[in-house]
């Protein structure tokens, strides 16, 4: 009986290994999209530039589902802990390495990377507070950068609200049972510095759906609407016209002795011979003097007669026109 209680007993604890063997290895495969993982590199690059002006590379990066368990052995020794809070009360946390938390405190007091990284040590409030712009940029980049992506929902929304200096806390602050973490390796200063950055939240999202991705106007479609667009606009374009019903040369003291009732003699004008022309005097059209509804109006011909219209000259030209 003992014997048989006993190898009973060891069948359930190689059972017990196996189970926690196949749960290991399904927590280990990556979790969420592209979206999430190409949204944080770029987050993180972004705000690191535009808020301290760090350079920053991702060197590597991957998206998991862990267990709260496995996430606390997961934080790097002495690392910043940022703890960020999220829709609908959720906590995650974002955790810094000794070494991309002093690149980023050099980078602010001294304006530079160095190439020697300082002796590790335990992080303060007052880290905590000078990367906390940062931290805050990274996130609402991430969250601007899935709108159209379903992991909007478990990583957007959450921003920067306190910081711990030792993990051990976490077991009873977080009360989630999974979480997705995104442990990315980082360069910063041009390869000066490198080290790891954990961000973990929330597996089951709280936050807000995405927007429908705006979907792309056929090619054929698209020129058409150009070409209508471009039409109406060149349609509702003014264009000034003169009617010149005549040209001809008189000396410059005939227009100054001009005065109102003289009569100007065309002698040679045609009404079936007008020239219309643009602003700067160039021919552009010939027709022939009519009316329409009560007003004087010009029938182009089907030909320009632009060559037949002398050329003016150095002397001040007179022109009769059709207004």
């Amino acid at each position: 009986m003992v014997f048989g209680a006993a190898e009973h007993g060891a069948g359930g604890v190689a059972g017990e290994i196996i189970r926690k063997k196949v749960a290991a290895g399904r927590s280990g495969q990556p979790e969420g999209g592209p979206g999430a993982d190409r949204a944080w590199r770029l987050a993180l690059a972004r705000a690191a530039n535009d808020t301290i002006a760090l350079p920053l590379d991702v060197a590597r990066l991957s998206v998991h589902r862990r267990s709260l368990a496995e996430l606390l052995e997961l934080a790097p020794e002495r690392a910043l802990i940022a703890v960020l809070e999220g829709p609908a009360d959720g906590l995650g946390i974002l955790m810094l390495s000794p070494p991309v938390l002093s690149a980023m405190i050099e980078m602010q007091t001294i304006g530079r990377v160095g190439s020697v990284a300082p002796p590790v040590r335990k992080p303060t409030r007052t880290d905590a507070s000078m990367v906390a712009d940062m931290i805050d940029r990274a996130l609402q980049e991430l969250e601007a950068g899935l709108e159209s992506d379903p992991d909007l929902i478990w990583a957007g929304g959450f921003r920067y609200a306190s910081f711990l200096d030792d993990p051990r806390p976490l077991g009873l602050l977080l009360e989630e049972e999974y979480y997705r973490v995104l442990q990315a390796e980082l360069r910063l200063g041009n390869g000066a510095r490198s080290g790891p950055v954990m961000l973990a939240l929330p597996a089951e999202g709280r936050g807000r759906t995405p927007k429908p991705a705006p979907t792309a106007t056929p090619a054929p479609v698209a020129a058409a609407l150009f070409s209508k667009a471009l039409n109406d606009q060149v349609m509702r374009t003014e264009a000034d016209l003169a009617a010149v019903l005549h040209r001809f040369t008189v000396p410059l003291s005939y227009v100054m002795a001009l005065q109102e009732g003289d009569l100007v003699p065309l002698s040679s004008a045609a009404l079936d011979r007008i020239v219309l022309e643009g602003l700067d005097g160039r021919p552009l059209a010939t027709g022939r003097l009519g009316q329409n509804r009560g007003m004087r109006a010009v029938r182009l011909a089907p030909q320009a007669m632009a060559e037949e219209v002398p050329a003016t000259g150095s002397v001040p030209a007179l022109r009769a026109a059709v207004g």
